[in-house]
């Protein structure tokens, strides 16, 4: 079937041209700036940073890793997160422990993926919120709906994470970036270490980076290989 032929989703058009009233009417332009992660990955990055007004996967080889790298990204959102999750798996204190402030945190239970998905949309799509978050345990959202959800955060201009299982499977996406996140061996249980794998990347090339979050100084910094080698080897 020719191009010409094929249905027109009316629905994601009109949130595309919401989108960009939207953006004209807050005068700004369709990239809504970035959220910092550290130096040496932010160089990295087309953005300088995490875009925000954008949708970004996050793989968890880890679910406490993964689960703490997306805190501190909605944490540097700086304003109400939203969690939405099947089930009440997330932990305030803990999320704390990576910036996320209770008080900016609201969580939302959505057993069915269906009202998850209209959630996590909704949410994406209001201004107040600075970042959202849906936890997916089933099948992945197909790529009408991944889209709409990616017009929805460049309508309300703040960052959402979809956040999944761990598999083989990695299917066409209009996520601005692909991760993987795995806890790496530390002795020190105040400060984990996480390997950050950029799967993809819009604009830009993947990449990989040993790294540990210091909570006594609020900041994720880039770990030398051996230096994990060593703390590793400490344990055995």
């Amino acid at each position: 079937m020719a191009a010409a032929d094929q249905p027109v989703d009316r629905v994601a058009v009109l949130a595309s041209l919401r989108a960009r009233v939207a953006r004209l009417e807050r005068g700004a332009a369709s990239e809504a700036g970035s959220i910092a992660l550290c130096d040496t990955i932010d160089r990295h990055l087309p953005n300088g940073g995490l875009a925000r007004a954008a949708l970004h996967e996050v793989r968890a080889a880890d679910p406490g890793a993964a689960a703490g790298f997306c805190a501190l990204v909605l944490a540097r959102a700086t304003g109400t997160a939203l969690w939405i999750s099947p089930v009440p798996d997330a932990w305030p204190p803990g999320l704390a422990a990576f910036g996320l402030a209770p008080a900016d945190l609201v969580l939302v239970r959505a057993e069915r993926p269906a009202d998850g998905l209209w959630a996590f949309e909704e949410a994406l799509r209001c201004p107040a919120v600075a970042g959202a978050l849906l936890v997916l345990r089933g099948a992945l959202p197909d790529m009408v709906a991944a889209r709409r959800l990616q017009l929805a955060a460049e309508a309300g201009g703040g960052i959402g994470l979809l956040l999944l299982p761990d598999t083989t499977l990695m299917p066409p996406s209009p996520a601005r970036s692909r991760w993987r996140v795995e806890a790496t061996a530390t002795e020190d249980r105040e400060h984990p270490c996480w390997q950050l794998t950029l799967l993809r990347c819009a604009g830009g090339r993947g990449g990989a980076w040993s790294v540990t979050w210091r909570r006594d100084k609020a900041m994720l910094e880039t770990v030398a290989r051996t230096a994990l080698a060593r703390q590793a080897g400490s344990l055995s």
